[in-house]
């Protein structure tokens, strides 16, 4: 495996964040001015949640030159996520059961597209999560060519670096820049204590509207400066 060229997070900033829903993390990233919350992508295996640094990967519609879907599997470790930017296609694939296979062998955490993936069925049977737009039959060969690997990408409108923390759930698709992964993690966490809170107060029947109140709520993703 060729080593990527970002550094690695520690094991419990992973884990701790892989504890936390999206909707914590992007509170938290709104608290601290950050982007981060990615439009329009989907899990194909609903109830799955990951957080995993990016492995990134560009693709472009096939050229004059040809070029291929090319293969990158090599660039990824255990508990990396695959981050593919097929600029949001809807008409072409960039993922299959042979990756799912594999990258599931290799023990990669996921696979995120801003774009299509097929054999949906398959992927799921393996129990390898895959976020995407939609699913699609139609392959990318000789339509797409993968044009950079470990490059800035965008995913919607939000830029992903290498080695940028992902995290996805059933609610979102969300990245975190890898410089302030450790801060964002600690607002996050705090964001959740808040809200389990407001939920212990109401379930001990206090007023919603006081529960909220007692705990801030209404600022809990304001940004501070």
């Amino acid at each position: 495996m060729t080593t990527p060229g970002f550094p690695r997070l520690p094991a419990p900033v992973l884990a701790g964040f892989a504890a936390l829903p999206t909707s914590s993390v992007s509170d938290a990233l709104d608290r601290l001015g950050l982007p981060g919350a990615v439009d329009g992508l989907r899990p194909m295996q609903p109830g799955a949640r990951v957080a995993g640094q990016a492995i990134t990967l560009r693709y472009l519609p096939v050229g004059t030159g040809g070029g291929t879907v090319g293969d990158f599997l090599h660039l990824a470790g255990p508990g990396d996520i695959i981050a593919i930017d097929n600029r949001g296609r809807l008409d072409c694939t960039v993922w299959g059961n042979i990756l799912t296979e594999a990258a599931k062998a290799q023990g990669l955490a996921a696979t995120i597209i801003d774009g299509v993936n097929r054999d949906v069925g398959e992927s799921r049977a393996f129990g390898y999560p895959i976020w995407s737009r939609a699913a699609h039959a139609r392959t990318g060969k000789d339509r797409v060519a993968l044009e950079a690997t470990m490059v800035p990408i965008v995913l919607g409108t939000v830029r992903v670096d290498p080695g940028d923390l992902l995290c996805a759930d059933d609610s979102c698709v969300v990245s975190v820049p890898l410089a302030r992964a450790e801060e964002v993690l600690a607002v996050a966490r705090g964001i959740e204590e808040k809200e389990e809170a407001i939920l212990a107060d109401i379930r001990a029947g206090i007023d919603l509207a006081e529960a909220r109140r007692r705990h801030g709520y209404h600022n809990l993703q304001t940004r501070q400066d």
